[in-house]
């Protein structure tokens, strides 16, 4: 896990074990460009040789952008004020060789303004139950979306969700089914009754991970 490789290198790092603490955990697959981690350490390394060595020592494929000394009651998860999620998709008849690990390609033509309309009906506070995976073991699956922005340049499909939180899959379930309403396979009526009802089978599909990014983690200044 990529987890397990940050932790490899800090352990050998400052010559004891170290854990870290993510502000969240994604499933394989999906990607972030922000994620917020903390751990504690002993060493008397500078914040900057910490850095230096991170980026030495980690494969190619994950890089520490950031590296700063906090208070000690941080924590990266409890103390997040809302997270931003991306969801990419490349809508045109033959996909992009070049975008393929971090799109999901759709080649039929979507109806984005009926997405758009789709994605108010989730605004706000309610219970996400049906928008859960049922490997969640969440103790509410009551959830707040601030706010849900879909862009389109050149046929590559963006859609932020900011919210407080998100259970598993719930993001990737949300963007199969306004997907579904975009190509005309289900009425914008299923997403009322599924947050009512809390049944999953009203919805679409879950989403491929590729798709999918961490955007930014929030935390109240």
């Amino acid at each position: 896990t990529i987890q397990g490789k940050i932790e490899d290198v800090l352990s050998k790092m400052a010559n004891e074990s170290i854990e870290i603490i993510g502000s969240g955990r994604t499933d394989m697959g999906v990607h972030a460009y922000g994620q917020v981690a903390n751990f504690k350490t002993a060493s008397n390394l500078s914040v900057d040789k910490m850095k230096t060595y991170l980026y030495e020592y980690l494969p190619e494929d994950i890089v520490i952008t950031s590296l700063e000394e906090v208070d000690g009651r941080f924590h990266s998860r409890y103390n997040a004020k809302s997270k931003v999620y991306l969801y990419k998709i490349y809508n045109n008849k033959f996909h992009d060789p070049f975008l393929r690990k971090y799109t999901t390609h759709i080649p039929k033509k979507l109806d984005i303004e009926l997405m758009k309309e789709a994605s108010e009906y989730f605004i706000g506070e309610h219970d996400f139950t049906s928008f859960a995976s049922s490997k969640s073991k969440k103790k509410s699956n009551v959830r707040t979306i601030y706010s849900i922005n879909i862009t389109v340049t050149n046929g590559l499909v963006e859609i932020y969700f900011e919210g407080n939180g998100f259970l598993y899959n719930m993001v990737r379930i949300i963007v199969g089914t306004i997907v579904e309403i975009g190509n005309g396979r289900r009425d914008i009526s299923c997403i009322k009754q599924a947050i009512e009802l809390g049944q999953r089978d009203l919805l679409g599909r879950t989403a491929q991970p590729q798709g999918l990014f961490l955007k930014e983690v929030k935390y109240k200044i």
